[in-house]
């Protein structure tokens, strides 16, 4: 005779011992116990927690007086700048989805992007203007409605035209600062929206969910062994996912948010200087700006730094001059799908005897998962059975736990792909070391990623397949110094058509955003198979070699 189970019948969960995960639930415990510690800085602007809460609080207050709340999506396109920074808590915490748009998409992705992200409201520096307005009259010829248009008109910006209604501070000022909110009644509800490229030009919607974006916030604390009041520099873009879950992270150790409108070399050492910073993120560009910065540019701190970076390893020789001026880098791999970084390089004690160059090596692998990821696998990408962890048995790397997305927006088929078998498929491949790590080999989503940025292949190709004289393209990474990779297109000409390498990209800087043009252009036949595909292993071997 079965017995019932006691734990399973008395002790249920309720309002005393239950509340939903959400990163939202930081801003009010710091407000309250730091509330004059300084949580903003940009230039010469400080606020306090007590301030950013109440201004929080304003948005909130403010988009739901205009009937925007629980589903509805609001549109952010701005720099790493105070409004963009409290559209993080503002948003969500009218129980909107914030979606940040990235500032260097063209007007045409920017339109698709709210048509199908069915925003209701858009936040936009009057930077952009030139951009979004376009992209504005583009979503309501496909949706027949109008977004409500706020504009920022930030000091340290170049300005430009005004496309809404109201400004940014006005919209705030008719919001309340003591306005009541809540937690969302489930974790599992969206905070935000983001797109990325994916496998084709089509943008794919990621759907964060509160219990994700808490938990990573809480997981880059833990493999940072980050301490109470960082100073923070805003060097990785906030549209990026999210910032890495940043805003939230240094909301909830009480840090202060130095905003930085242009991610410059000389900006960057003045506020190492001015404002004591301590940690940053960023793309290996980044460290390039630093290690190449001018004596002009270059200034003196006495702190100890700390920088988080992604795509490519960083090579021995940054490495060695980034520690020659005090900042230790951190190595980590993600996806969007998995709200940015989910696995790091976790670093041992006894490497710090290594030379450079056996360091750079070490770090050239992605590493191991987060603490707040559950499974990290290289595998079979069909069987899904694990490879040996030998340092060669190639696979595909996969992902699962609490950290990734809910899934793609209004795309069920390409979500049902990426959680078959019960785990996130990243398309990377990699292998895994004998101690656990791993290490990417490639990509076979053929994405590039440039200073950062992910660019789909298929995007660019097909830009090039509708220039009039090219029969057949094909781009693969080009390794560049700068950037860590570019686009590298190879082309045939149709017979009898001519086109030089500076008019073709023209052509994609014409009709696409600049950072995803070839930087090169190699005309000639392309190696196919015997069916008439394009060999890309072998383009890629000829653009390495330059």
């Amino acid at each position: 005779m079965s017995q019932i189970n006691p734990f399973e019948t008395d002790l249920e969960p309720g309002p005393a011992n239950h509340v939903a995960l959400s990163p939202l639930s930081f801003l009010p415990r710091t407000a309250e116990v730091y509330p004059e510690r300084s949580a903003v800085v940009h230039g010469e602007l400080r606020r306090s927690w007590a301030e950013t809460y109440a201004r929080c609080r304003r948005l909130a207050s403010a988009l739901r007086r205009r009937g925007i709340g629980a589903g509805d999506t609001v549109a952010v396109m701005a720099p790493n700048t105070p409004p963009m920074f409290e559209a993080h808590f503002g948003v969500p915490m009218a129980g909107a989805v914030l979606n940040a748009l990235n500032v260097r998409l063209d007007a045409a992705t920017i339109g698709f992007i709210l048509q199908h992200g069915e925003a209701k409201a858009l936040i936009t520096d009057t930077e952009f203007a030139p951009v979004i307005k376009p992209a504005l009259e583009q979503a309501a010829a496909q949706t027949g409605r109008e977004i409500l248009v706020i504009d920022i008109e930030d000091p340290l910006g170049p300005g430009g035209p005004r496309l809404g209604e109201t400004d940014y501070e006005a919209f705030l000022a008719s919001g309340d600062p003591d306005a009541d909110w809540s937690l969302p009644d489930d974790e599992w509800r969206a905070i935000t929206l983001n797109y990325t490229s994916g496998t084709t030009g089509d943008p794919k919607g990621v759907v964060y969910h509160h219990r994700g974006a808490y938990l990573n916030a809480l997981g880059n604390i833990l493999v940072w062994e980050m301490p109470s009041h960082p100073v923070y520099l805003w060097t990785l873009p906030m549209f990026h996912c999210n910032g890495w879950c940043f805003p939230w992270t240094v909301t909830a150790l009480a840090g202060t948010h130095v905003c930085l409108r242009r991610v410059e070399a000389g900006a960057i050492y003045d506020a190492l200087a001015e404002q004591g910073v301590s940690h940053l993120c960023g793309a290996p560009i980044v460290m390039q700006m630093l290690v190449n910065a001018t004596d002009e540019q270059r200034r003196d701190f006495p702190q100890p730094v700390r920088m988080m970076t992604a795509a490519a390893p960083p090579p021995a020789a940054v490495l060695a001059a980034m520690a020659e001026q005090g900042i230790e880098v951190t190595h980590v791999y993600g996806l969007t799908e998995v709200y940015g970084p989910a696995v790091v390089c976790a670093w041992h004690d006894d490497w710090d005897d290594l030379s450079y160059e056996e360091q750079a090596a070490v770090k050239a692998r992605q590493g191991v998962r987060y603490p707040v990821l559950e499974g990290l696998m290289v595998a079979d990408p069909e069987s899904l059975e694990p490879l040996p962890a030998d340092g060669e048995s190639l696979g595909e790397v996969f992902l699962r736990g609490n950290i990734v997305m809910r899934g793609y927006l209004k795309n069920p088929q390409a979500s049902e792909r990426a959680f078959a078998g019960g785990w996130f498929h990243t398309g990377d491949l990699g292998v895994q070391h004998p101690d656990g790590y791993i290490e990417l080999k490639d990509r076979s989503k053929d994405i590039i990623i440039s200073g950062g940025e992910n660019i789909s292949s298929i995007e660019v190709e097909n830009m090039l397949y509708k220039h009039p004289a090219v029969a057949m393209a094909a781009v693969v990474a080009a390794p560049d110094e700068k950037w860590g990779e570019t686009p590298c297109a190879f082309i045939e000409l149709k017979e009898g058509a001519s086109a030089e390498e500076a008019e073709i990209i023209a052509f994609c800087r014409d009709n696409m955003a600049h950072f995803k043009c070839p930087r090169r252009v190699v005309f000639g036949p392309l190696p196919k198979t015997s069916t008439g595909k394009i060999q890309k292993f072998a383009l890629r071997a000829l653009a390495k070699e330059g």
